[in-house]
């Protein structure tokens, strides 16, 4: 098929397409060479203490460096993974037997999203970690038999459950399902959160097949746990052991301070009933301090008591730290629990805003003018100006973003509540469906809800934009097809058979079209032969 005949028959997506390499060139122009944030020092070789993993630095930022392609080769490269990670979404949909339209739909947010344009032309790790994540589940969710589709391209709908054999020849093998845990041990060497991923890929591992509760299901399922486990943790290990040996930052992923998760238990301890040691009163926040400074602040304000605070001689800051965070764990969990669950809805309101103590949203949002992060422009541009601006592309690009330009809440929700059902309600007639919902589900909650453990930010919720669109597109296509399978008579209701067209020569008498014979369902059908008493009946 030529590329023009592809464009001709997904040219929903092609549209799409358009518009996003129309936006990212548009941001490439606009802001010169690249969008520079108060972290992108870090990656530069600022970050002396570790405080984040700098797989970035070594995948991505320093291999362009070093080809000469400079910040605005950084952005480009960024760009054109937001482009593949679309086309990847687009074609795990299809393969799953999703519409164009829905396969559209589930692209439309990585390529249309402003805060995801802005995300890739600013020179931070948040893109390779998606275009990691979107890889890993490529390479989970490819490796089984397409769906016959029609001429207008949508899926003929299954009409009875998998038999063993079937749901046997679309299980994973372990070679793809290796490689699927290995770029998602990976993904955790550019954003720590990425080592909680193995939580979803086991849910994927474990559910994969049949044969539950034999023996040899278990044996089965334990042998390939065991192995991704092993598999994922080879990039994880061997970046602590690179942290130790070569970054003197020690064995670790990243050397997260005791600041991060004091910000959020400070906010949301009751400090009138918390029984903590005399030291380590004074940590406990006045509820206006908290309210305002909110957990952002209580993490990285310079007047939050973790950074103000003289403990006693004899008794370090972390460990007096350490001792107020353990008592509200143990003392007032709920209220922890109540606070990273108002944090983690916040993703579905249908417009973006700063809420109280959150960070700004504004460092995710294109400005007019050049964003000035002074020290941080200093030390990457070598001098005292942000980037170029080109105030019209800004300007529209700006307008765009503030007016619509991002995918809503309430569509988000809808992708998870899709996705939702169809991890539980196809698992026996669509098991590759409700596997691929699982996966995505999965990992689009677990990237969300394991940042907002320390706190909420709009940037850290970019990876539902490639998670949960073909969570959502999987699971539609499940409700889609169990829904004809019904209508269909799958379930043992009346169903009308077809018949297809013969040649003339092994064209049937009108006399044999109208025998009737008993077909294994209830329903009536009409045979195509002619049955004698003597005669095989034929299957």
């Amino acid at each position: 098929m030529t590329w023009r005949a592809m464009v001709r028959r997904h040219w929903p997506f092609a549209i799409l397409f358009a518009a996003g390499v129309a936006l990212r060139a548009a941001a490439t122009v606009a802001y010169r060479p690249a969008l520079i944030y108060l972290d992108t020092p870090r990656y530069l070789g600022g970050d002396q203490g570790g405080l984040d993993p700098l797989g970035y630095t070594y995948l991505l930022l320093r291999p362009v460096l070093l080809a000469g392609g400079g910040l605005t080769g950084v952005a480009v490269a960024q760009h054109a993974l937001g482009l593949a990670m679309a086309a990847a979404l687009y074609a795990l949909a299809i393969r799953h037997g999703a519409g164009r339209w829905l396969a559209a739909l589930a692209a439309a947010p990585v390529l249309l999203d402003a805060y995801q344009v802005q995300a890739e032309q600013t020179i931070m790790p948040d893109v390779l970690f998606e275009a990691l994540v979107v890889a890993a589940m490529t390479v989970l969710l490819w490796p089984r038999p397409p769906v016959a589709r029609d001429e207008d391209s949508s899926p003929r709908a299954a009409t009875a459950p998998l038999d063993r054999g079937a749901a046997r020849r679309v299980r994973p093998a372990l070679g793809w399902v290796a490689c699927g845990a290995l770029l998602l041990g990976v993904s955790a060497t550019v954003r720590q959160v990425g080592v909680l991923f193995v939580v979803p890929l086991l849910a994927y591992v474990l559910t994969a097949g049949p044969g539950w509760p034999s023996k040899a299901w278990r044996r089965n399922r334990a042998l390939r746990a065991l192995s991704v486990l092993a598999v994922f943790a080879v990039p994880v290990a061997g970046y602590m052991a690179f942290s130790q040996a070569v970054l003197g930052t020690g064995f670790r992923l990243s050397n997260m301070n005791d600041a991060y998760l004091y910000g959020r238990l400070a906010y949301a301890a009751d400090c009138a009933t918390l029984k903590v040691p005399g030291y380590a009163r004074p940590l406990c926040p006045a509820p206006s301090t908290a309210a305002r400074l909110g957990v952002d602040g209580l993490s990285t304000d310079p007047s939050s008591a973790v950074f103000s605070y003289r403990p006693p001689k004899g008794i370090s800051r972390s460990a007096a730290t350490r001792s107020f965070d353990q008592a509200v764990l143990t003392q007032q969990p709920l209220r922890v629990v109540k606070g990273i669950a108002g944090d983690a809805i916040k993703v579905f309101a249908l417009t973006r805003d700063t809420n109280p103590g959150d960070p700004p949203i504004a460092r995710w949002q294109f400005q007019e003018a050049s964003p000035s992060y002074r020290a941080a422009d200093e030390s990457v541009l070598g001098g005292n100006h942000g980037p170029q601006v080109t105030e019209p592309l800004a300007g529209a690009l700006r307008s765009y973003q503030l007016r619509g330009g991002y995918t809503p809440g309430p569509l988000l929700l809808a992708f998870l509540i899709a996705g939702a059902f169809g991890c539980v309600a196809s698992r026996r007639r669509h098991p590759a469906l409700a596997r691929g919902a699982l996966l995505a589900t999965g990992l689009a909650l677990t990237a969300a809800v394991g940042a907002d453990l320390y706190e909420f930010s709009w940037r850290y919720q970019l990876p539902l934009l490639v998670t949960l669109p073909l969570a959502g597109a999987l699971g539609a296509a499940a409700f889609l097809r169990l829904a004809v399978t019904r209508r269909s008579g799958g379930g043992g209701t009346m169903s009308r058979c077809t018949t297809t067209r013969t040649s003339q020569r092994s064209r049937p008498s009108p006399a044999a079209l109208s025998t009737p014979t008993t077909g294994s369902g209830s329903a009536e059908t009409r045979s195509s032969a002619v049955t004698g008493p003597g005669a095989p009946t034929p299957s």
